[in-house]
Order: structure tokens, then sequence, then C-alpha cells
């Protein structure tokens, strides 16, 4: 039986577990909530880049993403622009995006991914 690996966890949540070969990062936003959708999904996706680095993987392993949106109608091409340009061609994940209220006002996209290590 695989260990379960907890990161970067207090009382609530782990950023990151691993298991049985496989990272699962937590929902990340972006650290300035004052950028557009674009500016906020290239910093979620440099810090998926981040975190999966540092665990032994990277983003063509990723298996599946979660993408939460605030607006669906207004961002979703804008943010499908920058998945598709920072995705390696044939690497594509399973992926859901949703529209939702996230956690705070300013927040216009938040995604959850999980890769193989």
């Amino acid at each position: 039986m695989s260990t379960i690996e907890r990161f970067e966890t207090n009382k609530r949540m782990s950023r990151v577990v691993k298991y049985n070969g496989i990272i699962f990062l937590s929902g990340l936003t972006a650290d300035n909530p004052d950028e557009d959708v674009q500016g906020q999904t290239r910093s979620i996706l440099a810090k998926i880049e981040k975190h999966l680095e540092a665990h032994g993987s990277s983003k063509d392993k990723i298996l599946t993403a979660q993408i939460w949106l605030k607006d669906i109608d207004r961002d979703f091409a804008g943010m499908n622009e920058v998945w598709d340009n920072w995705l390696p061609e044939g690497t594509a994940p399973t992926r859901a995006t949703g529209e939702s209220k996230l956690a705070a006002p300013k927040l216009l996209v938040e995604i959850i991914v999980s890769a193989a290590a």
C-alpha cells in the first residue's frame, strides 16, 4: 500500500498530495487579483508548473483539470487562449470548466489539476 504524502498543509487543506504515483494540486488562484482573466490564468499556470516540477512531474503529465470561472460567458475564450498556448501539443488532459462564485470578489479563475508523478 502506498503512503499518502501531504505538502504545504494546514488545518484546512494541503496544497499538494501525492499518492500512488499521482500528484493532486488543490485549487490555485492568482497572486494579483487585479489582473484580467488572461493575467490570472498565466499566474496560476506558472504556479502549477512550479508545484508539479517540485514533486517530480510536469505540465505534459497532467491527467485532469477542473477550471472554475467567475463569469464563463465573459472569460472562457480568454482563459482558453492562455491555456491552449501553455499546454504542449498532444498532451491535453481530461478537463471540465464551470462557473462559480470564487473565494474573493476579484478572483476570476481557479484551477485544480492532478498529474502523474
